[in-house]
């Protein structure tokens, strides 16, 4: 079946290669972005790869610009069938480090985002009674990591949140709710952790130093082992949740994510069970 689906966040990197794979499985995609001056690598992409996106101005932060963009595509497809919510920004620093300005743009851009998406295209798909929210969170969303501690906060947050209308929405209106959950992608690392650090300060030299060089340092080594995936392998993964007749709660990309998540996740990959327990507990159902 052919779907209408809005992607946030494809400037570059996992968002352009979501948007060109969708495409290329034949659904109408509308690839969205903050500031459509920066369209280029994603025009790029879908000339190499022969196919057409439709593109539109959507500011994760800014919920005129996304109530503006869902208007236009409902307008026009009469329907959303998918929201894949894809943008997102990554934070390192320690609490004592971090600014409360900084704070409060990573929940903003990481969690608010995902929430103000949601909220727009929810209305249409509660209409149909079919829909389906993908997020793409990440490992960090389940496992907490060194530095990370306000984006992990984001990411858990993200997780609860899916959960949550997973529990009540999906089974009285049909609408699927999933969490794609990666560990590091090899072409977004350099404009995360690196080039994050050198944009909010750089590296302070207090007690906090030598630990966030072995962070940076192990962080660095394992870009040529298995925990860095391509941005096209997360949205192969992405590609195969989209399809899926019953979509999981959550997936990890990688088996390095699933090894590192296996603690929380080993009786429950895919979160199904807890989604069943939950609906019968809380709803009777």
């Amino acid at each position: 079946m052919t779907k209408v689906i809005l992607i946030t966040g494809c400037s570059s990197g996992l968002g352009v290669s979501i948007a060109v794979q969708a495409a290329q499985a034949g659904h109408t995609v509308y690839a969205t972005m903050r500031n459509l001056s920066k369209r280029g690598a994603l025009d790029t992409a879908a000339s190499e790869a022969g196919v057409s996106l439709n593109v539109l101005a959507l500011d994760v932060q800014d919920s005129a610009t996304i109530v503006s963009a869902v208007g236009a595509i409902i307008a026009k497809e009469g329907r959303i069938d998918t929201l894949i919510n894809n943008a997102g920004a990554g934070y390192v620093r320690s609490t004592e480090q971090a600014l409360e300005e900084d704070i409060s743009w990573v929940m903003d851009v990481n969690f608010m985002g995902v929430v103000r998406c949601t909220k727009a295209v929810m209305p249409y798909m509660r209409k149909a009674r079919a829909g389906h929210v993908i997020t793409i969170g990440s490992v960090g969303g389940l496992v907490g990591q060194p530095f990370n501690e306000i984006y992990c906060g984001a990411k858990f947050g993200v997780e609860g949140y899916m959960e949550a209308m997973a529990s009540y929405i999906t089974p009285s209106f049909g609408i699927h709710f999933t969490t794609v959950e990666p560990g590091g992608i090899v072409s977004e690392f350099a404009n995360s952790a690196l080039k994050q650090i050198e944009a909010s300060g750089g590296m302070l030299d207090d007690e906090y130093t030598p630990i966030l060089q072995a962070y940076i340092g192990g962080a660095t080594s394992r870009q040529s082992g298995d925990v860095y995936q391509t941005a096209d392998e997360v949205a192969s993964v992405v590609m195969d949740v989209l399809g899926a007749e019953n979509p999981p709660v959550r997936c990890r990309t990688s088996n390095w994510g699933e090894d590192l998540c296996q603690l929380k996740t080993g009786l429950d990959p895919d979160g199904k069970k807890l989604q069943a327990k939950i609906v019968e507990q809380f709803l009777g159902q």
